[in-house]
């Protein structure tokens, strides 16, 4: 059964696109997984052939030793024309590699996956299926993990927690990499650190319309697992990054500013407090702490509102560099068009 498109295209040159579009792009970063990778192409063909998408399927290998790059170079050479490898120079992170795989996708739907085969490519229909209701992204929730209790679910059952707090989007797993996406919505999300595990947060602050839904989850065949404990700290590092993006992306001059002014004027009170202390009362101030305590409220406070400053002349940079405007349309209706 074909599912509805998105998208519907009605000159003739768009007609033209519309041919050599695929309806999906499945992106798959690929760290050493040589032996799940022939199992995982199969079960993606299998699933979307079965389901009447057209599809591609980007294998982006992020430098890896195990012979993953040259099986691709073969299965792209011989019997799978419906995939395309994107070879990295080196080992660069999980984000960079989806980042690629975003930039090279040509589909009306993107899909996101992890290349252990712990994703189901038989999920791939059914989140295209919740897209066509009227979302931008759906997400992934596993469920039934398949996955060392304190070692993996424990961590992210905290984590998902924190970063929906923090966020404001409430998601069950945040951490599962199988998501659909609107192509459109792919265009708009610049990545770059290790924000791959936020991307709702950040389709959230472009005003994409988010849901999540049940999918399976296996446990791994084969190889080991990429994560570990040490990611603790980066993912922290970069929840407060989505915590100032979405709170003052903008706007930083409101962050920094009312800092700097509150240092500034808490500086200044005591700063006047001395002041009558020294001529009011004739007592010595030198050797006082809270005289070096209100020179340095008065020097941090004129040193975050010059950052103010700096930041939002930094935020027109980067808007007006890129053609980039700080809002987005959903829909434009037209009463005299539809007339």
């Amino acid at each position: 059964m074909k599912i509805p498109l998105l998208t519907q295209r009605q000159t003739s040159d768009q007609d033209l696109v519309s041919e050599i579009t695929p309806d999906v792009s499945v992106v798959v970063p690929i760290y050493n997984e040589v032996e799940s990778l022939p199992h995982l192409i199969s079960a993606i063909s299998q699933s979307l052939t079965e389901s009447g998408l057209s599809y591609e399927i980007i294998c982006v290998d992020d430098g890896s030793k195990d012979g993953s790059q040259e099986l691709l170079r073969e299965l792209t050479k011989t019997k799978q024309p419906y995939l395309r490898a994107i070879l990295l120079r080196r080992n660069y992170g999980q984000t960079p590699a989806m980042a690629a795989g975003f930039n090279y996708a040509l589909g009306k739907v993107v899909i996101t996956m992890d290349g252990d085969l712990q994703n189901d490519p038989a999920d791939i229909p059914l989140l295209v299926e919740k897209l066509n209701e009227g979302y931008d992204l759906v997400s992934g929730w596993r469920k039934n993990r398949q996955d060392a209790a304190l070692k993996r679910l424990l961590p992210s059952k905290i984590a998902n927690w924190l970063i929906a707090r923090v966020t404001g989007v409430k998601l069950h797993d945040y951490g599962c990499s199988l998501k659909a996406y609107r192509a459109e919505l792919v265009a708009d999300l610049n990545l770059y650190g290790e924000l791959h595990r936020f991307l709702p947060a950040l389709a959230f602050i472009e005003g994409a319309r988010i849901t999540e839904m049940p999918v399976r989850h296996h446990k791994r065949q084969y190889g080991k697992s990429k994560y570990g404990l040490d990611r603790t700290f980066r993912v922290l590092m970069d929840l407060l990054t989505i915590f100032f993006l979405k709170k003052f992306l903008t706007r930083p001059m409101h962050v920094f500013g009312l800092f700097g002014l509150g240092c500034m004027g808490l500086g200044t009170i005591i700063g006047m407090y001395l002041t009558f202390v020294k001529f009011g009362l004739g007592q010595s101030i030198g050797n006082r702490p809270l005289l070096i305590l209100a020179v340095l409220l008065l020097l941090a406070g004129v040193q975050l509102f010059s950052f103010g400053l700096l930041a939002e002349l930094l935020m027109r940079t980067y808007h007006e560099s890129q053609g980039r405007p700080i809002y987005r349309v959903r829909e434009i209706l037209d009463s005299a068009r539809q007339a």
